[in-house]
């Protein structure tokens, strides 16, 4: 079944949470495992491996939010002039065709409809703060500003992953609520998985 719009990539991606809560406390990897079996998920819930792609770069030229205008000019001078998100994983409606390579940087953007990032604990004797967490928000957050600006719109979505058997590896409950707070404060959806709990707001 092909995904046209925005609300039948979120109706998938609902629809296969409970998958990804089960497979994600199965086992114990690193972040990019897990990326991958969110996209394993997401493909047997019944999205179309053409319109499913995973670390997708996406040149944004001319970059007009805020924080990539900031991340831009940190670049070296001779590389100035474009920002280059790139989603862990992403939903695209069929006008992608399958193809979301490099060169095809605007019609990748033109043809989102729904954007993941995901972060894990995987740190030894580690965990995931609020900082990294609420930058990839920001993130997504400017993306979604630099496709509405060329006409187009896709859902933003922040993907935890917090499975580590030791307390002390995972979050704590104060930068849990603080990072709830920002992805409901920049319109981003926000997932979140651990040994004992999980939370769903898209």
């Amino acid at each position: 079944m092909l995904l046209a719009t925005q609300e039948d990539a979120l109706n998938l991606l609902k629809k296969s949470w409970p998958l990804i809560i089960d497979e994600c406390r199965s086992v114990l990897g690193s972040e990019l495992h897990y990326q991958a079996m969110v996209y394993h998920c997401l493909r047997q819930t019944g999205v179309p491996r053409e319109q499913l792609g995973m670390n997708v770069k996406m040149l944004i030229t001319k970059p007009v939010s805020l924080l990539f205008q900031e991340l831009d000019i940190k670049k070296h001078i001779e590389y100035q002039g474009a920002f280059e998100p790139i989603p862990d994983i992403c939903i695209f409606s069929p006008a992608v065709e399958g193809d979301w390579r490099r060169r095809k940087q605007e019609q990748t953007l033109k043809s989102l409809l729904l954007a993941i990032e995901i972060k894990a604990s995987e740190r030894h004797k580690g965990r995931l703060s609020c900082r990294e967490i609420a930058f990839d928000i920001k993130k997504l957050a400017a993306q979604r500003v630099e496709a509405q600006y060329r006409g187009s719109d896709f859902l933003p979505v922040v993907l935890i992953i917090d499975t580590a058997p030791d307390l002390k590896e995972r979050m704590t409950e104060k930068s849990l609520k603080q990072v709830q707070d920002k992805a409901k404060q920049e319109n981003v959806g926000f997932l979140y998985v651990s040994p004992v709990s999980e939370i769903h707001r898209l």
